[in-house]
């Protein structure tokens, strides 16, 4: 409960959470739900434009972004289970934006109300535990645009440490990247393996049953890799850590 009284957001699921990770989206459902937030999902919604924008595709870009601000225009909140997209929104769209004074307006609001998954349960609705139990030894990978862009570092931690029976360790170089980078891992094969290897190594150096995150791509990228090494580590979500054995 927020101020004794139940707060309403609306669930921006993104496309790899949409298209590839639909466990994660319930994951996100039952912990908001269960915070007492009333939840919306938005028809409509599509990409939040990253892709184009990160390739320089800025007029591709713009058209989404209207999209998705003109969806979410009547959300009192918007969570997403993904760093990235997130600070696409605080980034990406004011830069888009900023020669056009009525929509640099809209994006404003949009950037003010939207909130990457562990940022608004802890500074939104100030929660740092969940209620949640994993008995299982559990490490946390820090994703570039998450921390470098939106500035969020330690929530995913908080909310992390207070689960019930986990054994949290700190990843070694955690803030280093994991090579995926969108088009980067397809325009720069070579030296994105490199990345995720060393960043694999660092993980199965924890003694880690688990690797958590809070950006889907991180962690496809770090799965696929661990699974070519024939590791046993899973690769989850937090909201999917926080949504166990409540």
């Amino acid at each position: 409960m927020y101020g004794g009284m139940k707060l309403k957001a609306s669930l921006f699921i993104t496309c790899i959470a949409d298209l590839m990770y639909a466990d994660v989206g319930k994951s996100v459902v039952n912990v908001l739900k269960r915070s007492g937030v009333q939840l919306d999902f938005p028809e409509g919604q599509t990409c939040c434009g990253q892709p184009a924008f990160s390739s320089g595709y800025y007029r591709e870009a713009t058209k989404v972004a209207k999209k998705v601000i003109e969806v979410f225009e009547r959300s009192e909140y918007v969570v997403m289970p993904s760093g990235s997209c997130a600070a696409m929104i605080h980034h990406g769209y004011p830069t888009l934006f900023r020669d056009d004074p009525v929509w640099k307006k809209k994006a404003d609001e949009f950037v003010h109300k939207s909130y990457e998954f562990s940022q608004f349960l802890v500074d939104v609705l100030g929660i740092t535990e969940v209620g949640a139990t994993f008995k299982k030894r559990v490490t946390y990978h820090s994703s570039c645009h998450m921390t470098r862009i939106l500035g969020v570092e330690e929530q995913p931690k908080i909310l992390l440490k207070n689960v019930k029976g986990i054994d949290f360790v700190e990843l070694p170089y955690a803030f280093d990247c994991c090579g995926f980078g969108g088009t980067f891992s397809m325009k720069l094969a070579d030296i994105s393996g490199a990345i995720v290897e060393e960043k694999v190594d660092n993980i199965i150096s924890t003694g880690a049953d688990v690797l958590a995150g809070a950006d889907l791509t991180c962690l496809m990228n770090i799965g696929g890799r661990l699974s070519r090494r024939g590791s046993k580590i899973k690769v989850m979500h937090l909201a999917q850590v926080l949504d166990q054995g409540v």
